[in-house]
């Protein structure tokens, strides 16, 4: 088995002034960063969990690898919020997932009240458990599923990276199949989003990540994009292990507009900021034409340049 496609797209949705979320879509690794504390500082937090990830060595795989990676995050983001009082308090939930080709199974990583879903063989599952207020009285019996939906306690959350000099962080490992997709969402989908729904929209797309990511993105938005909502998917199929690949650079995007979405189906860690109004939606597909048409125009500048001066020259 070997990872198939991927996607990955996060918006700022409809009431939020920016974007706190950060995600990684890396094969092997995945992950959304929901960054908390407010203003700046949440989408700072997020962003240096992001940047702790991508450190990973190629070969480091397993829970092991992804306890590791999140406690550096959590002491790099406890670290800047004592150094800088503007941040004080910013922390981040974090769902991360790592894929073992050879293994046949993927690592989680799991802080927070972001998600990871598998759907296999049509059944569609959350594989981590909420670390929020409204997710323990659920396990513990005090309240129902349909109860937490409307709770209006629903976003607090009971743990969180970089808030404290250390984290418990929740791991697991879970076996792949070929035909697995699996979700990684912040709660901006799932908490005006049903899980059936979800489900229903993942057939609808034909399990296409590219169009699966815009789908959900959308339908949250149009339940009122209460917060932002970011989504990382990705695919398991038949097939070799690819080779490992070096850990690619992060690379920060700026959010234009509360309706715009950014997409990433390369290896890219984005982080949302403010921007201008009406502007058009943003993908990312790698680097383009236009800067090499750039480099090639300033070669061709420099040499016409040049002839000039050995002109001048010979005509005094």
């Amino acid at each position: 088995m070997r990872t198939g496609r991927a996607s990955a797209l996060t918006d700022t949705g409809r009431r939020r002034p920016h974007n706190e979320d950060t995600f990684v879509c890396d094969p092997p690794l995945f992950a959304v960063a929901d960054g908390v504390g407010g203003a700046q500082a949440g989408e700072i937090a997020s962003r240096l969990a992001a940047t702790a990830l991508e450190e990973r060595l190629p070969t480091a795989l397993g829970v092991e690898t992804l306890t590791e990676l999140i406690q550096t995050a959590n002491d790099r983001i406890y670290r800047h919020s004592l150094d800088d009082p503007a941040a004080a308090g910013m922390g981040t939930v974090m769902t991360v997932l790592l894929v073992d080709e050879d293994a046949g199974d993927i690592a989680i990583g799991h802080v927070g009240d972001s998600r990871a879903y598998r759907l296999r063989d049509g059944v569609f599952e959350q594989l981590t458990p909420d670390h929020s207020l409204v997710g323990e009285l659920v396990r513990s019996g005090r309240l129902s599923t349909e109860e937490a939906e409307h709770h209006p306690h629903r976003s607090v959350i009971t743990r969180a990276v970089g808030t404290e000099p250390t984290v418990d962080v929740e791991t697991l490992t879970v076996a792949a199949e070929p035909g697995d997709l699996y979700l990684i969402c912040s709660d901006g989908l799932t908490d005006i989003v049903r899980d059936e729904q979800i489900a229903e929209l993942i057939q609808a797309a034909d399990r296409d990540p590219d169009a699966t990511a815009e789908t959900l993105v959308a339908a949250a938005n149009r339940a009122g994009g209460i917060d932002n909502i970011t989504v990382v998917l990705f695919e398991i199929i038949e097939g070799d292990p690819a080779p490992p690949a070096p850990p690619a650079e992060a690379t920060t995007a700026l959010e234009p507009d509360e309706d715009t979405m950014e997409q990433a189906t390369a290896p890219v860690a984005v982080a949302e900021a403010p921007g201008e109004p009406e502007a058009v939606p943003v993908r990312r597909h790698g680097a383009g034409a236009g800067g090499r048409w750039l480099a090639l125009l300033a070669i061709v500048l420099a040499l016409a340049v040049a002839a000039m001066v050995i002109w001048w020259s010979l005509a005094r």
